[in-house]
């Protein structure tokens, strides 16, 4: 058994460094943790020290990603409302019975689907 626990880094391709970071940074209120310059790549802190996503910047075509942002649930309206706020469309937020979770879904500027996603203790 290996022993995992969860995930700590992702990395994700964006068209537009400065873009991706605007849009992570300053419309979900992730943090710099290190700029990569020689590489365009960018670190961003998800939940503090709770893991990383890193930007890679590649102009190429590839296909858009999906990824989930655990959230807590008493903060799920609240994150919906200040994304609407920022001029975000999102959809949901809706109930998964078989995680169970409610989610709410959106998009960042390259396309990749995001996901802010609160666990609900099983009843």
């Amino acid at each position: 058994m290996l022993g995992i626990q969860g995930l700590y880094e992702l990395a994700l391709r964006v068209k537009n460094l400065a873009q991706a970071e605007a849009f992570y940074c300053e419309t979900l209120d992730l943090e710099v943790g290190l700029r990569d310059e020689a590489r365009k790549w960018l670190f961003l802190r998800v939940g503090g020290q709770a893991g990383m996503i890193v930007l890679q910047e590649d102009p190429q075509d590839w296909a858009p990603q999906h990824l989930a942002f655990t959230v807590h649930e008493a903060d799920l309206e609240r994150a919906v409302a200040t994304l609407r706020d920022r001029g975000i469309s999102v959809e949901g937020p809706v109930t998964h019975d078989w995680m169970p979770a409610k989610s709410a879904y959106f998009s960042d500027p390259d396309g990749h689907a995001l996901e802010l996603c609160a666990p609900l203790t099983p009843a």
